[in-house]
Formats: structure tokens, sequence, C-alpha cells
């Protein structure tokens, strides 16, 4: 079958120093990788890693909850469970099984943007690991007692992570409230009423739409041989079917003119918690490795601003975060978020928050401080690619979301570029109060028993 390969020498990083300084000043190893398309449309990124007998495979594919439609919501997360139940070849969870028992392990995620697969496996078992995904990208098994099976796993799930947990509904609460576009607006697990009303014609479809290898970009990464690996992956994906194209997803939010503001009863928490959400573009904006060091600036650890001043100082809370969603292909939010210690007051952590916000702003940022944040957040984002596994992931991500695979390997040294200048500027942009959401959640007061 007649493929397509370009071939890439890119920058990226192997090791992570012990101190940011360090990072910083590490030289920078080349790592090279294939970007290959097979004739049904299905992309493949390989990398070769030959520093251990190890391999990681990553499949990933273009549907998430920003794909699902009103009244048929849950169905990317639901098919990550439904993906183990089975295929032609394969007998339900014999997937797992296999990979566990060849000295492997594997799982599968699902977020807004983004459904993935994979395994990380011996170097002599790659022939098994395209096998086992391409059966069941291939001919996956979908019947009523599959899905009854998987839709009441999903819905026990949903009670344990959400709807039984202390501030289950506030990260929901906040989405839905900030998002006026419902690819964003609702959550990834989708709600009880429309699981419930899922039909195996209906998961059918989806499958068929979004379950393809034109939908779907591969990350190998690991002890592998490229120009075999493209030959094997001929052999099981090749004969895989093209689907029509799916929809292109509108991901554009109206700009936001006032705060949006809500206070949620919760009957499971003991103390209040405030969460804010601002909004900010997507991850390859020019300006998300700015606020990327803002996050560090703000929330770096024990050092970070927010830190020093409202849980050192003040003693308002035990814990304040404040950080944005890295690799969002949609308008994101870069959020803050606390409880205040007893005796103290949602309103007076807000306050603090905010004073801390406009310091940013207009206050003076040392230049030992951006150097450190800008260290801090480079040794962060150095850190995730220590593994086969996470640069098999974002090598995949980067290609799928931006047609970008090279990114993995320039990211590094555009944070060390970002300037305290560019901090404030995008400080003063994004952080604005006409421009974010605010959720309060409360605890509940007990119901009174009944009896005399």
């Amino acid at each position: 079958m007649r493929i397509t390969t370009r071939r890439f020498v890119a920058a990226g990083i192997l090791a992570v120093g012990l101190a940011a300084v360090a990072v910083a000043a590490a030289p920078v190893n080349k790592i090279e990788f294939t970007d290959t398309k097979l004739k049904n449309g299905l992309r493949v990124i390989i990398s070769e890693d030959h520093s251990a007998p190890v391999f990681s495979i990553v499949v990933n594919y273009n549907v998430g909850s920003r794909d699902e439609r009103k009244g048929r919501t849950g169905f990317a997360h639901l098919f990550e469970h439904m993906m183990f139940k089975g295929s032609e070849n394969v007998g339900a969870n014999e997937h797992p099984y296999l990979a566990f028992m060849y000295g492997g392990n594997m799982n599968g995620t699902t977020n807004k943007d983004r459904t993935l697969y994979y395994e990380v496996m011996p170097s002599n078992q790659l022939d098994l690991a395209l096998f086992l995904e391409a059966d069941r990208m291939k001919s996956l098994v979908i019947t009523k007692d599959a899905l009854d099976n998987q839709r009441n796993a999903v819905q026990e799930e949903r009670r344990l992570g959400a709807d039984n947990v202390p501030y289950g509904k506030t990260g929901e609460t906040l989405d839905e409230l900030a998002y006026d576009n419902f690819a964003y607006e609702h959550s990834v697990i989708g709600s009880m009423r429309d699981l419930d009303a899922a039909t195996v014609d209906d998961v059918a479809s989806f499958f068929k739409m979004y379950y393809a290898p034109n939908n779907a970009v591969i990350g190998i990464v690991g002890d592998v041989d490229t120009k075999t690996t493209i030959a094997k992956l001929n052999k099981y994906f090749g004969p895989i079917a093209m689907q029509p194209t799916p929809p292109v997803v509108d991901m554009t939010e109206p700009p936001q003119k006032e705060e949006r503001r809500v206070t949620i009863d919760d009957a499971l928490a003991r103390l209040p918690r405030l969460d804010m959400g601002y909004k900010v573009p997507p991850g390859n904006h020019p300006d998300a490795d700015a606020l990327s060091v803002l996050a560090t600036i703000l929330s770096g650890g024990r050092s970070g601003r927010l830190y020093e001043a409202i849980v050192r100082q003040k003693q308002l809370s035990s814990n304040v975060f404040a950080g944005s969603a890295a690799n969002s292909r949609g308008p994101a939010l870069f959020s803050f978020g606390g409880l205040p210690l007893p005796g103290k007051t949602v309103a007076e952590l807000e306050a603090a928050i905010e004073e801390e916000i406009e310091k940013i702003k207009t206050g003076p940022i040392a230049d030992w401080e951006i150097e450190k944040a800008r260290n801090a957040a480079r040794s962060n984002f150095i850190g995730s690619l220590t593994s086969t596994l996470s640069r098999a992931t974002l090598l995949s991500q980067y290609a799928m979301f931006y047609n970008d695979p090279g990114r993995i390997n320039t990211r590094a040294e555009a944070i060390a570029k970002v300037s305290a200048a560019d901090v404030q500027r995008v400080a003063t942009e994004y952080l604005v109060k006409t421009g974010r959401t605010v959720v309060i959640t409360v605890p509940k007061p007990a119901a009174p028993k009944g009896g005399l």
C-alpha cells in the first residue's frame, strides 16, 4: 500500500536537571521522528528510543465530549469503557489481560478534546499491541448487553466522582456558567438522563463516525525500528476502511462582557470553596507560554505569590491554586481556587486573590522572579517528556490538535523567551473582572430529622 512519509529532526530534552537553573542551562539533544500517513488516512508519528527494551503506543481519536450533541452527552467517555468489551478476534476484557500477561500495561482516557488509548509493552510485543488496537478499531462488538453493562459502569463512576463527593458539582457548574458554546459547556462524563436514553443504534453510529483510521493519530515511541513498524502498521491497520470526515466542531465563544457569578449548595462539603475562571485562548495561541509562566509566578509551590501572601502571611487558606489548561483546543479557563480556613470568609479570600492579580499587572516583576518562573515552567514541561508514553501522547496530540507534532521540541525554548512584560501584558488582557466566572460552593445544612 502506498504511504507518504515526512522526516523531521527536532529539538528535545532527554533529561531533567535537579534544579531549575540546571535545566535552563542543560544542552538540548535532538530527537528524530517520522510523520507518516497511510492510504486510509491514519496518521502515525514514530520516534525511536533504544535506551530501554520497551515502547509505548498511543491511539489518539479525534473525538471528545466537545463532539457530542445535546441529549446525547457522555458518548466519548462511554466508549472509553466500551472499547475494552471485545472485538471480532478479542473477547471481552481480553485486551487488558493480554497486555498485562505479556509484561505491559494499558489504559484509556477521555477529555473534552480527544479520546486516548495506550499500551506500554516490551519491544518484542509490537505485533500484539498493533493487533489489539487495530482489531477494536475495525470490529468493536456493540451489543445491548455490552452497552447496558458499561452504561451502568459509567453511571456508577459519575456517582462516585461527581454526584456523591464534596465539591463534585463545582467544576461542572463553572463550565456550564462560563461557556456559551455547548462544546465545552457540558461535562465529559455526561448526564444520567442522556446515558439512559442511549440506544445501540446511537452508539453504533457514533463509533462508525469517530473511531475510523482517518480520525485517529497514533504515536509510537521507544525501542522500535521505524521502517519495520510502518510495514506492520500497514499490515494491521491498512485494510480498515476510512469513513466520511466528521463535522468540524465550532469552538468559538462570544466575548464575555460582564462577570458571571453563582452560589451553589453542597450537602457533602464542610468548608466553603471559591473557584474563579477567566477565559484565555487555546493552547497553541502565542500567549499560551506567557500564561504558563504567569501561573507559575502566582502558584509555583511555596515560592509562588499566592502561597506567600495568602497562605503564609494572611493565613486565609491552607492552599490556593492558579493555572490554565495548557493543551486546550478551544478557549480555556485560567482558574483560581481555594478553601478559606475556619473563621475566614470567601469574600476575604477572593479579595486577596484579586490583590495579587493587580500586583502582577501593575507592580514590578523582579529579574530573579521571572527567571525562576521561566525555569520552573520549562522544567515542568521537560519533565513531562521523560517517559516514552508521555512523548507518544504529546506527539500524537500535537499532531491532532494543531497539526504540529514538532511543538513538543520547541515549547521549552518558547517558554524560556517569555519576558516580564509578556507576563504583565497577558495578565492585563485576560484577567479582567468582566471576563471571569465565579462559583462559590457553600456547605448545605443537613435536613432536620423527622419524628417527635
